[in-house]
């Protein structure tokens, strides 16, 4: 489908369609579903031990795929607001790995643009500075703006200028004339998180200066399709996005995709580069004509590709499942690593609760002493693993399985085993 095609697509529902969701992007009727994971709880939640007896709600984690424009989403089942609350628990500086690929590309935007002392760069989701304290380092003034409040007070406390606030249209219009346009915006894992994609992306390019760059990490949905990824799919994350649906997002709003690159980071990411279409003046890498071929060869615009996916998540249920059944058969100890919010949509969508992980750990004190949402899965100290040595380690973010073994090399010790859930029941 030509781009064209994609961006002049406003569907609107027909009679036939009444109570159908609308695509976010598009306004076309869902008639398609990508995956139905069944009802899951918040994933960035912990319960407390006085409500280990409470209830709790849960959500449908039903995804579907637009047939106009191709972007795959989740329905806004629950508020950003309530997602986002104010002791949102995911801290991006407890990821060492993660701090650096930040520091990585700090230093490529300061060599590749230019970037200088009187240069503003402007992060969108800066959560508690780990990547701004980079810019800041460079001698680059710059503003976070991030909606939670935990994670806005601990870039605060860095001296990052943050504002705590959802960002869309009305915020740019308002930093743009008390602070200036920007000469970079960035936003790294982000659009997923977007329940008004159109108003999120329009203010980017009212807040962006006329020859301005703005750079845009997701996980990449054609790797989440080829590597299986269902557990990155939780109720934050709104939208999955293909290089062919993102470049007719951002065209709408007058911002040209003039490169990418692809990102080994969460399982596989890109990283779109944006300028305004009219104004920009950069020529357009031929990496994005030969990423958007990659993408049309693998049937990225096409149903059937789609219309696979479900089953494939349920072999992986299954797999799992033997893999835990038969440890546990066996007399073997099993812990987790991690409480993140792939976790707890693997955990919850494959039923595993303490029957089968006596328990996991994690590097956030937040998140130590507290449960799992669903599962109620002690969450402990990563020092746990080292005390209690169970036969199997399941690194539950696998996306840095290489950093965690690293780390907790003394497992292999006492001759336990790291075990790898996706794409498909690994041991290590």
């Amino acid at each position: 489908m030509s781009r064209t095609a994609i961006t002049e697509s406003r569907s609107t529902i027909s009679p036939s369609d009444a109570g159908m969701p609308a695509c976010r992007f598009c306004g076309a009727a869902l008639r398609h579903t990508f995956v139905d994971l069944g009802m899951s709880p918040l994933c960035q939640t912990q319960i407390s031990r006085e409500n280990l007896d409470k209830g709790e709600s849960f959500y449908p984690l039903h995804v579907h795929v637009c047939d106009q424009c191709w972007l795959v989403q989740l329905q806004e089942y629950v508020a950003a607001d309530v997602i986002f609350s104010r002791d949102y628990p995911y801290f991006s500086s407890y990821s060492d790995s993660w701090v650096a690929h930040a520091g990585r590309y700090v230093e490529h935007m300061v060599s590749d643009f230019g970037l200088g002392p009187r240069s503003f760069v402007v992060e969108l989701a800066s959560n508690d500075g780990y990547l701004l304290q980079h810019v800041q380092r460079a001698g680059i003034r710059c503003l976070g703006i991030e909606p939670t409040a935990s994670t806005a007070a601990a870039a605060l406390a860095r001296g990052i200028p943050t504002r705590q606030e959802f960002f869309g249209l009305e915020l740019a219009r308002r930093v743009a004339a008390e602070s200036g346009h920007a000469d970079v915006v960035a936003g790294n894992n982000v659009l997923a998180h977007v329940p008004n994609l159109n108003d999120f992306v329009a203010g980017i390019a009212a807040l962006l200066k006329p020859d301005g760059v703005g750079t845009f990490e997701f996980p990449h949905l054609l790797r989440l399709i080829e590597h299986n990824q269902f557990d990155t799919i939780y109720h934050e994350h709104f939208s999955y996005f293909s290089l062919v649906t993102v470049r007719a997002v951002f065209a709408r709003h007058g911002l040209q995709v003039f490169d990418v690159r692809e990102l080994p980071t969460h399982g596989g990411s890109i990283r779109v580069y944006v300028q305004h279409t009219a104004t920009g003046g950069r020529p357009v890498n031929a990496r994005v004509a030969a990423l958007l071929a990659t993408e049309v060869a693998a049937g990225m615009t096409d149903l059937a590709l789609y219309g696979r996916f479900q089953e494939r998540v349920h072999d992986t249920k299954r797999q799992l499942l033997s893999f835990l059944i038969g440890a546990r058969n066996a007399g073997k100890r099993v812990a987790g690593y991690g409480a993140p919010g792939k976790g707890n949509t693997l955990l919850n969508y494959c039923g595993i609760g303490t029957d089968f992980l006596d328990f996991t750990v994690d590097r956030n004190p937040a998140k130590q002493g507290t449960w799992t949402p669903g599962t109620r899965i002690p969450i402990l100290a990563p020092e746990a693993i080292l005390e209690r040595r169970p036969d199997y380690v399941l690194i539950l973010p696998w996306n840095l399985r290489n950093e965690i073994i690293q780390g907790m090399s003394a497992v292999r010790g006492w001759g336990g085993k790291f075990v790898i859930p996706i794409p498909k029941v690994e041991t290590v």
